[in-house]
Formats: structure tokens, sequence, C-alpha cells
């Protein structure tokens, strides 16, 4: 259903006071929201492609969309399957395609390593229950890497070489873990992860401004990235994703990571769709019932200038139990008016997506801010997501 002019409107106007404040406030944001046939019930974007920027950002301008890259290759590794060329539980397949999973160790409590007692799969890879971490949510993992440090957006596969953080399928812990599934796509399908995307997802839906090693012409409109120092202050900061910004051309030594490598126009990011009606019925499915509080471990500030402590991934009234499909969270329901079916996820950049099939609804709020968790930014999503849904059951009742 369309919105009305009256819904558009106020959308208009919540990302437009979102970027005002252009010392403390949201330097540029672009929304998007589209319906279930794909196509846009409202796009804008307000303010500026960055502080030190005297263009306005615009619809046409490239975001890093970070963990938004999970669903991607999640979509990916989904064709691969429905061709068998992967498998979703079959540890000893994959453990083949990627023999440096064999010999990973866990990372024990009091800092000590042991041997891994299982295989890893493709499903714990994309329901993030495989054991790895990131340095920056984990400060176990954090302390570990030191004293020369881990860095996840090196643009180097040497960095995706960490020890778990328990044992294969034992718990839930937000990882490397599509970055290990792009791995696995790629000698399964003996293309580079980027090829594969642009061959079999965005070239057949005639998208043209997604990649993971931008064209000149994707990084002449790319979105400036910002920091928010502790009393709230926008500064510019350099790119957090630099390798695939600064190399002359694509080149085996550059990884691509499937975790967080996707540039992309927030448009055609809503575009994506390419698997059959079970397929994606799986990906919505809950993968991690044996784990319903896992959004409630909380995640700590392990390095600050990255991320804000979250104390828990998703409140929901009640505090039902929640899920995780394949590679994104399941939220079972929220304050919005969202649907108990609805997958959502983020990026460390501050922007968020979700998609809620039951409604027939879906959208992203692109920003270029850090750390992640920008109270600012929530506020902008929600703000969003429940306009979107008061016209929805506004609609439903003239019905």
């Amino acid at each position: 259903m369309p919105l009305t002019v009256e819904t558009v409107t106020k959308l208009r106007g919540i990302v437009d006071t979102s970027c005002v404040d252009q010392e403390k406030g949201i330097p540029g944001a672009t929304v998007v929201v589209v319906g279930k046939d794909g196509n846009d019930l409202f796009a804008h974007s307000s303010g500026k492609r960055g502080i030190v920027s005297n263009e306005p950002m615009t619809l046409d301008n490239i975001f890093w969309i970070a963990s938004s890259t999970k669903m991607l290759v999640g979509l990916a590794c989904m064709q691969l399957v429905e061709k068998g060329s992967l498998k979703l539980d079959d540890g000893e397949h994959l453990e083949n395609l990627c023999p440096e999973l064999k010999t990973l160790q866990v990372l024990r409590t009091d800092g000590t390593l042991e041997k891994k007692n299982k295989a890893i799969t493709l499903r714990m890879l994309l329901t993030h229950t495989a054991g790895f971490g990131y340095t920056f949510f984990n400060e176990r993992l954090r302390d570990w890497a030191l004293p020369e440090g881990g860095d996840e957006f090196s643009g180097r596969f040497e960095d995706m070489l960490m020890p778990l953080l328990f044992q294969p399928g034992e718990g839930w812990e937000y990882g490397i873990n599509i970055d290990w599934a792009g791995v696995a796509l790629e000698r399964a399908s003996g293309l580079r992860l980027n090829d594969y995307l642009q061959k079999h997802i965005l070239q057949p839906l005639g998208l043209k401004n997604m990649s993971m090693v931008p064209t000149q012409e994707m990084k002449s409109k790319l979105a400036y990235m910002h920091a928010k120092d502790q009393d709230g202050t926008l500064r510019p900061r350099n790119h957090l994703l630099r390798a695939p910004l600064v190399v002359s051309h694509d080149n085996e030594a550059l990884f691509h990571s499937g975790g967080a490598g996707m540039f992309a126009k927030p448009q055609e990011y809503c575009s994506t769709q390419l698997l059959r009606k079970e397929t994606v019925d799986e990906m919505f499915k809950n993968s991690i019932p044996e784990f319903p509080n896992f959004a409630r471990q909380g995640i700590p500030a392990a390095k600050p200038d990255l991320t804000n402590p979250l104390p828990e991934l998703y409140p929901v009234p009640g505090n039902p139990p929640q899920g995780w499909g394949l590679t994104f969270m399941l939220s079972n329901g929220g304050a919005t008016g969202r649907s108990t079916g609805t997958g959502f996820w983020a990026g460390l950049s501050n922007v968020w997506w979700w998609c809620d099939r039951e409604n027939g609804v879906a959208g992203i709020v692109c920003t270029q801010i850090l750390p992640f968790a920008n109270p600012q930014v929530l506020g902008l999503w929600v703000g969003i997501e429940a306009e979107v849904y008061k016209a929805l059951a506004q609609d439903k009742l003239k019905k």
C-alpha cells in the first residue's frame, strides 16, 4: 500500500529534524522504506554528505553498510545450499573447504587455549554459534590479540585467524562467523566473494551501486565517516574500512569481508531478493531455540571508539524469548508495532535495517557515525519504524 502524503510528510520531518544539529546531531542520513513488492514507499536523504563537506546528502550517496553485508552473504550461501555446493549442517564438508578451521583452538576464560572438540558447520557460522567473536565486542578476545591487537577491518585474511570463545555450538557470540562463511563460498564457487555477489545477486537485479571494491564513481559519492566524542560532539575521522577504498584495483591480497565489506546505495540494498520461498522461510526460522536469552547477554564497549555498550540487543515488552535466523536477529515483536516474525540487523557505522514479511514492509536507516549504537540514530530508526506501523494500522482499519 502507498503511504499517504501526511505519513510521508511526517517521515520526512523525522529525518530532517535528526540532521538539524551539525555539531552534536546526525550529520547526514538516508532512510528508505519499501513494500512487499520491493518498490519504495518512502526514500529521503537529509543533512550533509559530511560535516567537512558542503554537499547535501542525497539518495545517490554511497554508504559503508558494515554488518548489513551479512544478510547478502547469507543469501549467496543459501543459493549454493540450494545447488548442493554448500551444506548447512555438514561440518566435515565445511572444514574441508576451510581447513584452517580444523586447527582452531578455544580461548578459555583464564587465557589458556584448548582444542576444539567438534567440527564447525555453515549453520553455526550463519547463526553466530561457532564460537567466533569480535575484538571490539569482546574484552577477552581483545586482550588475547594484544600487544599487536586485532583489526577485523584491515582487509587482510590473517585477521580472521583468531581463537574461538567457546566450543562450537555451545553458545552465541556475535563475531567474524560470516567472514568465514564468505571464505567457504569463495572456495565452493571458485569466485571471489564480491565477484560472486555481482554475478549471482546484484547484476540479475540490475543493481550497479553495490560493491566490496567500489568503483571510482561510487567513491566520488561516498558518505563521510564521523566519530562522536563522549560529550556528543561530531568530528570527521578516517574511514574504518579504508583498504578497498585506496587500492588501485582488486587483487588477491585484499580480503573480501563477508561480515562487513559492502558499500551500497541504500535504495539498492532494499531491492535484494533471489531465493526460493522455502529457502527464505529457512532463513527466517529461529535456528537457535536452545539460546532464548542470547540477546540479553549484552555487548561491552571493548573498544569504545567503535561501540557503545549494549545491555541487550533489542528490548521487547514482556521480555519474550528471541531468536536468530540465518545471519540476522528475530526480535519476536517490538514496541514499534512490528510482527513477531520480523528480521532485522545493523552495521557498525550505525546502519539499521528491518524486514517484516507478515506486514509486507521493510526499511533501512543509514548514517556513517562511530561508535555503534548511537542513541540519536536509534531514536531516528524507532521513530521511522513506529510511524510506518501507525500508517499500516490506520490503513487496515479503513479496510
